[in-house]
Protein backbone atom coordinates (compact mmCIF):
# COMPACT_ATOMS: atom_id res chain seq x y z
CA UNK A 1 0.00 0.00 0.00
CA UNK A 2 1.63 3.18 -0.85
CA UNK A 3 1.89 6.15 1.65
CA UNK A 4 -1.02 7.53 0.19
CA UNK A 5 -3.25 5.08 0.09
CA UNK A 6 -3.06 4.78 3.89
CA UNK A 7 -3.78 8.72 3.80
CA UNK A 8 -7.45 7.62 2.75
CA UNK A 9 -9.19 8.23 6.13
CA UNK A 10 -12.39 5.91 5.80
CA UNK A 11 -13.40 8.57 3.15
CA UNK A 12 -15.82 6.13 1.32
CA UNK A 13 -17.05 4.13 4.21
CA UNK A 14 -18.33 4.24 7.95
CA UNK A 15 -15.42 5.43 10.36
CA UNK A 16 -15.24 2.42 12.88
CA UNK A 17 -15.85 3.09 17.15
CA UNK A 18 -12.49 2.19 17.31
CA UNK A 19 -11.06 5.07 15.04
CA UNK A 20 -13.25 7.65 17.03
CA UNK A 21 -11.59 10.68 18.70
CA UNK A 22 -12.28 12.56 21.71
CA UNK A 23 -14.22 15.58 22.58
CA UNK A 24 -11.47 17.85 22.62
CA UNK A 25 -9.66 16.49 19.67
CA UNK A 26 -13.14 17.75 17.35
CA UNK A 27 -13.16 20.77 19.46
CA UNK A 28 -9.46 21.77 18.57
CA UNK A 29 -10.80 21.70 15.11
CA UNK A 30 -13.90 23.38 15.28
CA UNK A 31 -12.42 26.25 17.27
CA UNK A 32 -9.21 26.35 14.57
CA UNK A 33 -11.20 26.33 11.81
CA UNK A 34 -14.09 28.91 12.88
CA UNK A 35 -11.14 31.29 14.76
CA UNK A 36 -9.10 32.35 11.40
CA UNK A 37 -8.36 34.84 8.91
CA UNK A 38 -11.60 34.90 7.03
CA UNK A 39 -13.75 35.53 10.43
CA UNK A 40 -11.54 38.11 11.27
CA UNK A 41 -11.82 39.84 7.47
CA UNK A 42 -15.79 38.98 8.11
CA UNK A 43 -15.78 41.05 11.56
CA UNK A 44 -13.76 43.96 9.98
CA UNK A 45 -16.26 44.29 7.08
CA UNK A 46 -19.24 44.38 9.36
CA UNK A 47 -17.12 46.61 11.99
CA UNK A 48 -16.44 48.94 9.38
CA UNK A 49 -20.51 49.17 8.12
CA UNK A 50 -22.44 49.02 11.42
CA UNK A 51 -22.47 50.04 15.13
CA UNK A 52 -21.19 47.66 17.79
CA UNK A 53 -24.55 47.04 19.01
CA UNK A 54 -25.82 46.30 15.48
CA UNK A 55 -22.88 43.81 14.76
CA UNK A 56 -24.21 42.05 17.60
CA UNK A 57 -27.54 41.56 16.34
CA UNK A 58 -26.26 40.54 12.83
CA UNK A 59 -23.52 38.41 14.51
CA UNK A 60 -26.35 36.44 16.90
CA UNK A 61 -29.07 36.51 13.86
CA UNK A 62 -26.67 34.95 11.32
CA UNK A 63 -24.61 32.34 13.71
CA UNK A 64 -27.44 31.33 16.38
CA UNK A 65 -29.78 29.50 14.18
CA UNK A 66 -27.26 28.03 12.29
CA UNK A 67 -25.88 26.13 15.13
CA UNK A 68 -29.37 24.15 15.41
CA UNK A 69 -28.70 23.00 11.88
CA UNK A 70 -25.00 21.86 12.46
CA UNK A 71 -25.68 19.98 15.48
CA UNK A 72 -28.60 18.28 13.60
CA UNK A 73 -26.27 17.39 11.17
CA UNK A 74 -23.36 16.45 13.26
CA UNK A 75 -25.26 14.18 15.34
CA UNK A 76 -26.17 12.81 12.04
CA UNK A 77 -22.63 12.21 10.74
CA UNK A 78 -21.63 11.12 14.48
CA UNK A 79 -24.45 7.85 14.26
CA UNK A 80 -23.73 7.08 10.72
CA UNK A 81 -19.98 7.85 11.18
CA UNK A 82 -19.80 9.22 6.84
CA UNK A 83 -19.09 12.54 5.63
CA UNK A 84 -21.76 14.81 4.51
CA UNK A 85 -21.32 14.12 0.56
CA UNK A 86 -21.82 10.20 0.78
CA UNK A 87 -24.50 10.48 3.52
CA UNK A 88 -26.61 12.25 1.25
CA UNK A 89 -27.36 9.43 -0.86
CA UNK A 90 -29.59 7.98 2.07
CA UNK A 91 -31.05 11.64 3.08
CA UNK A 92 -32.93 12.42 0.70
CA UNK A 93 -30.66 12.78 -3.08
CA UNK A 94 -29.91 9.38 -3.67
CA UNK A 95 -26.84 7.97 -6.04
CA UNK A 96 -26.71 10.89 -8.64
CA UNK A 97 -27.96 13.32 -6.62
CA UNK A 98 -25.47 12.61 -3.75
CA UNK A 99 -23.30 13.16 -6.61
CA UNK A 100 -24.19 16.59 -7.49
CA UNK A 101 -23.45 17.17 -3.86
CA UNK A 102 -20.08 16.05 -4.06
CA UNK A 103 -19.24 18.35 -7.01
CA UNK A 104 -21.10 21.45 -5.28
CA UNK A 105 -18.71 20.54 -2.07
CA UNK A 106 -15.66 19.73 -4.12
CA UNK A 107 -15.71 23.38 -5.67
CA UNK A 108 -17.36 24.86 -2.85
CA UNK A 109 -14.41 23.96 -0.50
CA UNK A 110 -11.54 24.42 -3.10
CA UNK A 111 -12.75 27.82 -3.66
CA UNK A 112 -13.00 28.71 0.14
CA UNK A 113 -9.58 26.94 0.03
CA UNK A 114 -8.05 29.58 -2.70
CA UNK A 115 -9.70 32.71 -0.47
CA UNK A 116 -7.85 31.58 2.52
CA UNK A 117 -4.26 30.86 1.09
CA UNK A 118 -4.78 34.38 -0.94
CA UNK A 119 -4.91 36.36 2.32
CA UNK A 120 -1.91 33.74 3.34
CA UNK A 121 -0.27 35.07 0.40
CA UNK A 122 -0.67 38.61 0.62
CA UNK A 123 0.73 38.46 4.08
CA UNK A 124 3.85 36.84 2.78
CA UNK A 125 4.23 39.52 0.45
CA UNK A 126 3.78 42.14 2.71
CA UNK A 127 6.39 40.42 5.44
CA UNK A 128 9.18 40.49 2.04
CA UNK A 129 8.20 44.21 1.65
CA UNK A 130 7.34 42.98 -2.02
CA UNK A 131 10.65 41.03 -2.52
CA UNK A 132 8.34 38.23 -3.07
CA UNK A 133 5.97 38.04 -5.93
CA UNK A 134 2.31 37.63 -4.82
CA UNK A 135 2.20 34.68 -7.55
CA UNK A 136 5.37 32.96 -5.76
CA UNK A 137 4.16 33.31 -2.16
CA UNK A 138 0.71 31.39 -3.06
CA UNK A 139 1.86 28.96 -4.81
CA UNK A 140 4.20 28.42 -1.62
CA UNK A 141 1.46 28.76 0.85
CA UNK A 142 -0.94 26.69 -0.91
CA UNK A 143 1.21 23.65 -1.80
CA UNK A 144 2.89 23.61 1.65
CA UNK A 145 -0.52 23.64 3.44
CA UNK A 146 -2.32 21.22 0.83
CA UNK A 147 0.99 18.69 1.90
CA UNK A 148 0.02 19.12 5.57
CA UNK A 149 -3.44 17.44 5.37
CA UNK A 150 -2.41 14.22 3.30
CA UNK A 151 -2.63 12.21 6.18
CA UNK A 152 -5.97 12.84 7.19
CA UNK A 153 -8.03 13.99 10.68
CA UNK A 154 -4.85 12.96 12.85
CA UNK A 155 -2.61 15.75 10.89
CA UNK A 156 -6.04 17.71 11.06
CA UNK A 157 -5.77 18.06 14.76
CA UNK A 158 -2.09 18.34 14.80
CA UNK A 159 -1.96 21.54 12.90
CA UNK A 160 -4.99 22.94 14.92
CA UNK A 161 -3.57 21.93 18.16
CA UNK A 162 -0.23 24.06 17.42
CA UNK A 163 -1.44 26.97 15.27
CA UNK A 164 -5.05 27.37 17.16
CA UNK A 165 -3.58 28.69 20.84
CA UNK A 166 -0.61 30.74 18.93
CA UNK A 167 -3.34 32.79 16.69
CA UNK A 168 -5.65 33.27 19.87
CA UNK A 169 -2.52 34.49 21.55
CA UNK A 170 -1.29 37.07 18.84
CA UNK A 171 -5.45 38.30 18.02
CA UNK A 172 -5.12 38.95 21.72
CA UNK A 173 -2.29 40.75 21.84
CA UNK A 174 -3.34 42.74 19.06
CA UNK A 175 -6.53 43.78 20.54
CA UNK A 176 -5.22 44.63 23.98
CA UNK A 177 -2.94 47.05 22.14
CA UNK A 178 -5.49 48.48 20.55
CA UNK A 179 -7.74 49.04 22.60
CA UNK A 180 -5.94 49.40 26.04
CA UNK A 181 -6.61 53.44 25.84
CA UNK A 182 -9.90 53.54 24.49
CA UNK A 183 -12.82 54.10 26.19
CA UNK A 184 -15.04 50.84 25.03
CA UNK A 185 -18.17 51.79 26.61
CA UNK A 186 -17.75 55.02 23.88
CA UNK A 187 -16.33 52.25 21.41
CA UNK A 188 -19.50 50.63 21.85
CA UNK A 189 -22.11 53.95 20.77
CA UNK A 190 -19.77 55.25 18.04
CA UNK A 191 -21.01 55.53 14.61
CA UNK A 192 -19.46 53.01 12.41
CA UNK A 193 -16.36 54.01 10.17
CA UNK A 194 -17.48 53.41 6.52
CA UNK A 195 -20.75 53.10 4.77
CA UNK A 196 -23.37 51.26 6.56
CA UNK A 197 -24.72 48.10 6.23
CA UNK A 198 -27.81 46.58 6.54
CA UNK A 199 -28.65 43.74 8.94
CA UNK A 200 -29.67 41.46 6.27
CA UNK A 201 -26.70 41.74 4.24
CA UNK A 202 -24.38 42.05 7.77
CA UNK A 203 -26.34 38.70 8.72
CA UNK A 204 -26.21 36.64 5.71
CA UNK A 205 -22.55 37.88 5.07
CA UNK A 206 -21.48 36.48 9.17
CA UNK A 207 -24.05 33.34 8.11
CA UNK A 208 -22.39 32.49 4.64
CA UNK A 209 -19.13 32.15 6.43
CA UNK A 210 -20.80 29.61 8.79
CA UNK A 211 -23.05 27.82 6.54
CA UNK A 212 -20.41 25.57 4.57
CA UNK A 213 -18.94 23.96 7.38
CA UNK A 214 -22.16 23.82 9.14
CA UNK A 215 -23.44 21.69 6.16
CA UNK A 216 -20.00 19.64 6.26
CA UNK A 217 -20.03 19.26 10.10
CA UNK A 218 -20.14 15.39 9.23
CA UNK A 219 -17.05 15.07 7.98
CA UNK A 220 -15.37 16.24 11.39
CA UNK A 221 -18.45 14.99 13.50
CA UNK A 222 -18.30 11.50 11.83
CA UNK A 223 -15.00 10.92 14.00
CA UNK A 224 -17.27 12.30 17.41
CA UNK A 225 -18.00 9.22 20.28
CA UNK A 226 -21.47 11.07 21.19
CA UNK A 227 -24.22 13.06 20.57
CA UNK A 228 -23.22 14.92 23.71
CA UNK A 229 -19.64 15.52 22.30
CA UNK A 230 -21.62 16.98 18.81
CA UNK A 231 -23.24 19.64 20.94
CA UNK A 232 -20.23 21.46 22.76
CA UNK A 233 -18.02 20.85 20.14
CA UNK A 234 -20.69 23.47 17.53
CA UNK A 235 -21.63 25.76 20.60
CA UNK A 236 -18.15 26.30 22.40
CA UNK A 237 -16.50 26.57 18.53
CA UNK A 238 -19.22 28.96 17.52
CA UNK A 239 -18.70 30.90 20.58
CA UNK A 240 -15.10 31.43 20.57
CA UNK A 241 -14.52 31.29 16.77
CA UNK A 242 -17.73 33.08 15.23
CA UNK A 243 -19.25 35.49 18.20
CA UNK A 244 -15.81 36.10 20.11
CA UNK A 245 -13.41 36.63 16.95
CA UNK A 246 -16.04 39.07 15.33
CA UNK A 247 -17.01 41.36 18.05
CA UNK A 248 -13.21 42.30 19.45
CA UNK A 249 -12.49 42.90 15.39
CA UNK A 250 -15.20 45.28 15.40
CA UNK A 251 -14.59 47.18 18.50
CA UNK A 252 -10.88 47.03 16.56
CA UNK A 253 -12.40 48.84 13.73
CA UNK A 254 -14.13 51.55 15.52
CA UNK A 255 -10.84 52.35 17.25
CA UNK A 256 -8.45 52.72 14.46
CA UNK A 257 -11.60 53.62 11.77
CA UNK A 258 -9.26 51.71 9.30
CA UNK A 259 -11.08 48.93 7.40
CA UNK A 260 -7.96 47.08 6.80
CA UNK A 261 -7.84 44.97 9.77
CA UNK A 262 -4.86 42.86 8.73
CA UNK A 263 -2.60 46.21 8.12
CA UNK A 264 -3.35 46.89 12.06
CA UNK A 265 -2.61 43.74 12.80
CA UNK A 266 0.94 43.98 11.17
CA UNK A 267 1.25 47.49 12.97
CA UNK A 268 0.53 46.66 16.49
CA UNK A 269 2.00 43.25 16.61
CA UNK A 270 5.09 43.19 14.65
CA UNK A 271 6.55 41.02 12.37
CA UNK A 272 6.20 38.01 14.47
CA UNK A 273 2.23 38.28 15.50
CA UNK A 274 1.33 38.93 11.86
CA UNK A 275 3.01 35.84 10.71
CA UNK A 276 1.58 33.71 13.41
CA UNK A 277 -2.00 35.02 12.19
CA UNK A 278 -1.20 34.34 8.52
CA UNK A 279 0.34 30.66 9.66
CA UNK A 280 -3.59 30.69 11.06
CA UNK A 281 -4.98 30.35 7.79
CA UNK A 282 -3.55 27.05 7.37
CA UNK A 283 -5.33 25.66 10.21
CA UNK A 284 -8.64 26.37 8.26
CA UNK A 285 -7.72 25.50 4.86
CA UNK A 286 -6.74 21.79 6.48
CA UNK A 287 -10.24 21.56 7.05
CA UNK A 288 -11.41 22.88 3.72
CA UNK A 289 -9.36 20.84 0.95
CA UNK A 290 -10.22 17.89 3.45
CA UNK A 291 -13.77 18.11 3.08
CA UNK A 292 -12.97 18.96 -0.63
CA UNK A 293 -11.00 15.81 -1.10
CA UNK A 294 -14.26 14.22 0.74
CA UNK A 295 -16.92 15.36 -1.32
CA UNK A 296 -14.48 14.73 -5.06
CA UNK A 297 -14.48 10.96 -3.14
CA UNK A 298 -18.11 10.36 -2.93
CA UNK A 299 -18.55 11.46 -6.32
CA UNK A 300 -16.23 9.43 -8.15
CA UNK A 301 -17.05 6.90 -6.26
CA UNK A 302 -21.04 6.83 -6.44
CA UNK A 303 -21.16 8.17 -10.02
CA UNK A 304 -18.29 6.12 -11.15
CA UNK A 305 -17.24 3.42 -9.04
CA UNK A 306 -13.97 5.00 -8.95
CA UNK A 307 -12.13 4.43 -5.28
CA UNK A 308 -9.39 6.93 -5.37
CA UNK A 309 -6.99 7.81 -2.49
CA UNK A 310 -8.35 10.49 -0.70
CA UNK A 311 -4.40 12.20 -0.56
CA UNK A 312 -4.18 11.74 -4.12
CA UNK A 313 -7.39 13.58 -4.37
CA UNK A 314 -6.34 16.24 -2.39
CA UNK A 315 -3.27 17.20 -3.83
CA UNK A 316 -5.21 17.64 -7.59
CA UNK A 317 -7.18 19.81 -5.30
CA UNK A 318 -4.87 21.98 -3.39
CA UNK A 319 -3.25 22.36 -6.85
CA UNK A 320 -6.30 23.91 -7.85
CA UNK A 321 -7.24 25.79 -5.25
CA UNK A 322 -3.72 27.38 -5.63
CA UNK A 323 -3.77 28.35 -9.22
CA UNK A 324 -8.00 29.92 -7.82
CA UNK A 325 -5.95 32.13 -5.48
CA UNK A 326 -3.03 32.71 -8.09
CA UNK A 327 -6.10 34.18 -10.48
CA UNK A 328 -7.65 36.39 -7.97
CA UNK A 329 -10.45 34.90 -6.07
CA UNK A 330 -10.08 37.01 -3.10
CA UNK A 331 -10.77 40.47 -5.01
CA UNK A 332 -14.38 38.71 -5.01
CA UNK A 333 -14.14 37.21 -1.10
CA UNK A 334 -17.90 38.88 0.01
CA UNK A 335 -19.48 38.04 -3.51
CA UNK A 336 -18.12 34.31 -3.03
CA UNK A 337 -19.55 34.21 0.78
CA UNK A 338 -23.06 35.68 -0.10
CA UNK A 339 -23.12 33.22 -3.05
CA UNK A 340 -22.39 29.90 -1.18
CA UNK A 341 -24.65 31.61 1.46
CA UNK A 342 -27.53 31.11 -0.78
CA UNK A 343 -26.60 27.62 -2.82
CA UNK A 344 -25.63 25.41 -0.39
CA UNK A 345 -27.88 25.83 2.80
CA UNK A 346 -30.98 23.89 0.88
CA UNK A 347 -28.79 20.81 1.33
CA UNK A 348 -28.70 20.89 4.92
CA UNK A 349 -32.76 21.43 4.98
CA UNK A 350 -33.60 18.53 3.02
CA UNK A 351 -31.21 16.39 4.82
CA UNK A 352 -32.54 17.15 8.42
CA UNK A 353 -36.42 16.56 7.36
CA UNK A 354 -35.51 13.52 5.47
CA UNK A 355 -33.51 11.87 8.11
CA UNK A 356 -35.30 13.33 11.07
CA UNK A 357 -38.88 13.39 10.10
CA UNK A 358 -39.32 11.29 7.15
CA UNK A 359 -37.01 8.89 7.42
CA UNK A 360 -36.91 7.34 4.12
CA UNK A 361 -33.83 5.73 4.81
CA UNK A 362 -33.38 4.80 8.26
CA UNK A 363 -34.01 1.51 8.40
CA UNK A 364 -31.47 0.63 5.69
CA UNK A 365 -29.26 2.53 7.67
CA UNK A 366 -29.87 1.35 10.91
CA UNK A 367 -29.61 -2.48 9.66
CA UNK A 368 -26.04 -1.64 8.07
CA UNK A 369 -24.90 0.53 10.87
CA UNK A 370 -24.54 -2.91 13.35
CA UNK A 371 -22.35 -4.62 10.51
CA UNK A 372 -20.59 -1.62 9.96
CA UNK A 373 -21.03 -1.50 6.26
CA UNK A 374 -22.87 0.54 4.05
CA UNK A 375 -26.65 0.00 3.01
CA UNK A 376 -26.59 -2.26 -0.17
CA UNK A 377 -29.30 -0.43 -2.43
CA UNK A 378 -29.65 3.17 -2.59
CA UNK A 379 -31.94 5.14 -4.78
CA UNK A 380 -30.98 6.29 -8.01
CA UNK A 381 -32.64 9.79 -8.13
CA UNK A 382 -34.99 11.58 -5.53
CA UNK A 383 -36.29 14.01 -7.92
CA UNK A 384 -38.12 15.77 -4.98
CA UNK A 385 -35.15 16.78 -3.33
CA UNK A 386 -33.31 18.23 -6.50
CA UNK A 387 -36.78 20.53 -7.13
CA UNK A 388 -36.68 21.40 -3.02
CA UNK A 389 -33.15 21.87 -3.21
CA UNK A 390 -33.58 24.62 -6.70
CA UNK A 391 -36.62 26.07 -5.08
CA UNK A 392 -34.46 26.85 -1.82
CA UNK A 393 -31.86 27.98 -3.85
CA UNK A 394 -34.20 30.58 -6.08
CA UNK A 395 -36.33 31.59 -2.51
CA UNK A 396 -33.13 32.37 -0.89
CA UNK A 397 -31.44 34.44 -3.77
CA UNK A 398 -34.48 36.66 -4.10
CA UNK A 399 -35.01 36.83 -0.30
CA UNK A 400 -35.03 40.57 0.14
CA UNK A 401 -36.27 40.93 3.29
CA UNK A 402 -34.31 38.05 5.66
CA UNK A 403 -31.55 36.36 5.83
CA UNK A 404 -31.26 34.48 2.74
CA UNK A 405 -28.92 31.40 3.86
CA UNK A 406 -31.62 30.85 6.53
CA UNK A 407 -34.51 31.40 4.21
CA UNK A 408 -33.14 29.00 1.58
CA UNK A 409 -33.03 26.06 4.56
CA UNK A 410 -36.15 27.12 5.65
CA UNK A 411 -37.69 27.03 2.22
CA UNK A 412 -35.72 23.99 0.41
CA UNK A 413 -37.33 21.87 3.83
CA UNK A 414 -40.81 22.95 3.67
CA UNK A 415 -40.31 21.96 0.01
CA UNK A 416 -39.30 18.37 0.36
CA UNK A 417 -41.65 17.71 3.36
CA UNK A 418 -44.69 18.84 1.19
CA UNK A 419 -43.41 17.07 -2.14
CA UNK A 420 -42.45 13.98 -0.56
CA UNK A 421 -45.71 13.64 1.67
CA UNK A 422 -48.02 15.03 -1.19
CA UNK A 423 -46.28 11.66 -3.73
CA UNK A 424 -45.11 9.54 -0.94
CA UNK A 425 -43.31 6.86 -1.92
CA UNK A 426 -41.57 3.35 -0.17
CA UNK A 427 -38.72 3.79 1.88
CA UNK A 428 -35.56 3.77 -0.23
CA UNK A 429 -35.10 -0.12 1.04
CA UNK A 430 -38.09 -1.00 -0.59
CA UNK A 431 -38.06 0.98 -3.98
CA UNK A 432 -36.58 0.30 -6.88
CA UNK A 433 -32.83 0.96 -6.11
CA UNK A 434 -29.55 0.12 -7.53
CA UNK A 435 -26.88 -1.95 -6.12
CA UNK A 436 -23.51 -0.53 -4.44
Amino acid sequence: MSRLDGADDHSVMRVPQSARKSMLTILSIRVAAFACISQVLIGATIGYGMTFWQAVAATFAGSIILQGVSCALGIMGMREGLPTALLTQWTGFGRYGSSMIGAVFAISMTGWFGVQNAVFAEGVVHMSDGSIPFTVAAIMTGMSTTLLVLYGMNWLAKVANIAGPLFLIAMGYAVYLVLKEENLSALMQSPPPGPPLTLGTAATIIASGFIVGCVVAPDLNRYSRSAADVVWTTVVGTLIGELGVNLVVVLMIHATGNADIMATIFKTTGLTGGLIVMLATVKVNNVNIYSSSLGMGSLLKTLFNIHMSRGLLTLVLGTFGTFLSVAGIYDQFTDFLILLGITIPPIAGIMVVDYYVLGTSRVALDASRASGTLPTEVEKLNPHALIAWIGGALIGHFDAWGIPSLTAIVASAAIYYFSMKAMRRPAASNSASAKQ
